[in-house]
């Protein structure tokens, strides 16, 4: 059986963090507005997840497959990140750390929903 990568010119990337638990609420809803900004208008975004650690619940990831460079520049430019980010950053512990993934297998092929 043949592996199942990723399409080459999407970008795989993850980014995670932890906020400090008096912000939680706020970057909690903070959250809900931008995944439904980029839900509503990044055609480019092919997956924005964001998951909460369950036993940290003030650690998150956020999950990215992007559909090439151009929808990456247009996410990373837009009024919705730098709104964002003036939340999220300042509550953070650390700087939010992003790592770009290469896929080199999957149990299924991404499909787009929605």
């Amino acid at each position: 059986m043949n592996p199942i990568e990723g399409n080459p010119g999407e970008i795989h990337e993850l980014a995670r963090y932890e906020v400090r638990p008096e912000a939680l609420e706020e970057c909690l809803a903070a959250i809900h507005e931008f995944v439904a900004h980029v839900r509503a208008n990044e055609a480019g975004a092919l997956r924005y997840e964001v998951w909460q650690e369950t036993a940290h619940p003030t650690r998150f990831v956020h999950l990215f497959v992007w559909q090439d460079e151009e929808a990456n520049r247009i996410h990373g430019e837009s009024a919705a990140v730098k709104k964002f980010a003036g939340i999220l950053y300042p509550n953070c512990i650390a700087p939010v750390e992003f790592t770009k993934y290469r896929q080199v297998d999957a149990n299924a092929a991404f499909r787009r929903i929605g």
